[in-house]
């Protein structure tokens, strides 16, 4: 009866669960991760590098997980940052939720994995004016290198610890707010190709496998994505043993090993480091297990329900087309909105260029108007000086017509002595006779 209800009940958490908790999720295990190791941060290379934490992966083909290093990259836009990726538990399985590029660090689990993520939000960096600074209290920066540095204490009210999945077993307890609920919404990228191109650098790695080294990989972080040799690689660090509890939770040191959801006990081999699982069988070197393999799995492991986890996940590929599709409809209306905005820009330079023009237009006609009117007032003035300059020359020739007449008038005038007798009239008077 139990065997019947379990997958029944799996289905239904799947189909009930909120499309914001299974953004990303390609991968379903259930053995949970183990703890986080604790390692030092490389020195950021260049400026424009943001830190993305180390995780564990798992590699369906091994049936084991391995040690993706930390690294920085690259972000794809100025202004994104990285929401790492986690691991969640639920219902019998753990449910990996691939981390993302978004203009905010969304949720993930809760987990700290240090240097800025503290299991809320992003305290290493932030975005200004399309550069990126940095916080020295919380990164390994070389000053002299990059100068966009500031130095804020971080306070961490969460319980340290090494816990890599949420929920579960002694796993983080975390929720996403409703606020990084609305983020998981937002415009984002995957990871990007030197990330992609880093994951499986680690999974061609040997090395890197918990079963190999017992949770203490070969190289915790590198200064760069992909290089796994050479300066700056970090391959010393601190993990804690653990083995792993009934429903996949691991435990330090030797502690005694918890009962799961169903009474079950046990721990995988590669967790025993080499002894055989009670109960069970040594794995095959190289093949996966069984419920990785979709086969019945032995008694004793947590059985994988295929069917439903397939058909959730075309659901949730669905939904990230239907998501997609959302986002590029969002996309069309903000291009249709720009450009009405350019349109309505356009239209408003032109008017208001026509009234520059028209304004100066008006200003060159006033222009010609103040001309004319002194060309006028230059003509008036001309006039005014050609009268003033013909007044004088007929004052000069009245003068002079005077002048000319008196001679004519004058009376003759003799000289000293008696005058004839009867003076000039006489004569006059004789000469008339």
């Amino acid at each position: 009866m139990k065997t019947m209800l379990r997958p029944l009940l799996l289905a239904l958490a799947l189909l009930l669960a909120p499309l914001s908790a299974f953004a990303g999720v390609f991968i379903s295990v259930n053995i949970a991760p183990p703890p986080l190791p604790v390692y030092e941060q490389p020195v950021a290379p260049a400026e424009g590098y943001i830190w993305t934490p180390g995780y564990w992966a798992w590699d369906d083909d091994a049936g084991d997980y391995y040690w993706v290093p930390g690294t920085w990259v690259l972000a794809p836009e100025p202004g994104y940052l990285w929401t790492p990726g986690w691991w969640g538990w639920g219902d019998g399985v753990y449910l990996w939720h691939a981390g993302y590029w978004g203009p905010h660090v969304g949720f993930y689990g809760g987990i700290n994995y240090g240097y800025g993520y503290t299991g809320d939000g992003y305290h290493g960096g932030e975005w200004r004016d399309g550069h990126f600074w940095y916080n020295r209290s919380v990164n390994n920066v070389n000053v002299t290198n990059i100068h966009n540095t500031y130095n804020t204490t971080v306070i961490n009210n969460v319980t340290v610890n090494r816990v890599s999945y949420n929920g579960g077993n002694g796993g983080v307890g975390a929720r996403p707010s409703p606020q990084q609920q609305a983020w998981a919404n937002e415009r984002h990228f995957d990871p990007t190709a030197s990330q992609v191109q880093h994951r499986e650098a680690a999974r061609s790695n040997r090395s890197q496998f918990a079963s190999a080294n017992q949770g203490r990989p070969a190289v915790f972080a590198t200064p760069q994505p992909g290089e796994f040799k050479g300066r700056g690689v970090v391959s010393r660090g601190e993990a804690a043993p653990f083995h792993a509890a009934p429903n996949g939770a691991f435990t330090k040191g030797g502690a005694e090993r918890g009962q799961g959801p169903g009474g079950q006990r046990g721990a995988p081999a590669y967790v025993q480091r080499g002894r055989e699982a009670e109960g069970q069988q040594p794995r095959e070197q190289g093949r996966a297990p069984a419920y990785v393999q979709g086969r019945q799995a032995p008694q004793g492991e947590h059985t994988m329900i295929q069917p439903q986890v397939q058909q959730r996940e075309q659901q949730m590929q669905a939904q990230q087309r239907e998501m997609q599709q959302r986002n590029q409809q969002m996309q069309r209306d903000q291009q249709q909105r720009s450009q009405q905005m350019e349109a309505q820009q356009r239209s408003q330079a032109l008017m208001q260029q026509r009234e520059q023009q028209q304004r100066t237009q008006q200003m060159q006609m006033q222009q010609r108007e103040q001309q004319q009117r002194a060309q006028q007032m230059q003509m008036q003035q001309r006039e005014q000086q050609q009268r003033a300059e013909q007044m004088q020359q007929r004052n000069q020739q009245m003068q002079q017509q005077p002048m000319q007449r008196a001679p004519q008038m004058q009376p003759h005038v003799q000289g000293p002595g008696p005058q004839p007798h009867g003076g000039p009239h006489a004569e006059r008077r004789e000469g008339g006779r």
